[in-house]
């Protein structure tokens, strides 16, 4: 319970019996804390000062706040590899959580700067398949994938069955990809990606532009992947 006419202000004692709760585990990593009304019944204060505790609690790193679900325990961030081999199945693995990509659109389109990336003629028809990036069922990123249509004439289709980037171009007899290059950005969300990652459009970014070549250097794949920040550290891998 909370002390008024201690010298400490009401919101922030509230603020420090939460953080000692999840310190002490009472609330674990990923769940969610008890609504707004539940914890000011709690703590006899009205929401406006739960609100201003749980800001604190989140500019802190202990919590996260989502728009429409609540608030929950912040898990520790994703070390998520770029290099020349980068493969987001792989990258969860190797920490131990699970992970799958899931098509959410796809589109073909021509689009002159694209198809530059690409190496294709200006007017080359290309597709554009939308991803949502899931570890453990959260999705951390949402990206835009193009690539030669005519190389790859269902490869949505191949994603939304498979659900892995590597094993569709396995299907392909595409055995092994590369990252030959990637240009990482912080950027404000639009409100689609801002909704599908669960976070305020105020929040930042982190935006990794890419593209892909097979064995022989041949351009497959030019890339946009948006971050959650908050849940992903990129870590620049030398695996040469």
């Amino acid at each position: 319970m909370v002390e008024r006419g201690s010298g400490v202000a009401v919101w922030r004692q509230i603020g420090e019996s939460l953080a000692n709760d999840i310190r002490n585990r009472l609330y674990a990593a990923g769940e969610q804390l008890p609504p707004e009304s539940e914890l000011a019944a709690k703590f006899s204060v009205n929401r406006h000062t739960i609100r201003r505790a749980m800001s604190v609690l989140e500019q802190d790193g202990l919590v996260r706040i989502e728009q429409g679900r609540g608030t929950f325990v912040q898990e520790h961030a994703i070390d998520y590899a770029i290099g020349r081999r980068t493969r987001f199945s792989e990258n969860l693995r190797s920490q131990g959580k699970s992970g799958h990509v899931e098509v959410i659109g796809s589109q073909e389109l021509r689009a002159a700067d694209v198809a530059r990336q690409l190496g294709l003629p200006r007017n080359a028809p290309l597709l554009r398949v939308t991803l949502t990036g899931k570890a453990e069922n959260r999705t951390i990123n949402v990206s835009d994938h193009y690539f030669d249509q005519a190389r790859f004439p269902d490869l949505a289709e191949r994603l939304a069955s498979l659900r892995s980037v590597s094993k569709a171009y396995a299907s392909y007899g595409i055995g092994d990809y590369m990252r030959k290059w990637s240009r990482v950005t912080a950027a404000l969300p639009s409100a689609d990606v801002a909704r599908l990652l669960s976070q305020p459009k105020t929040r930042p970014i982190l935006q990794v532009e890419a593209l892909n070549v097979d064995g022989g250097g041949e351009p497959l794949q030019y890339s946009v992947t948006r971050f959650a920040g908050d849940w992903v550290q990129l870590v620049i891998a030398d695996d040469s």
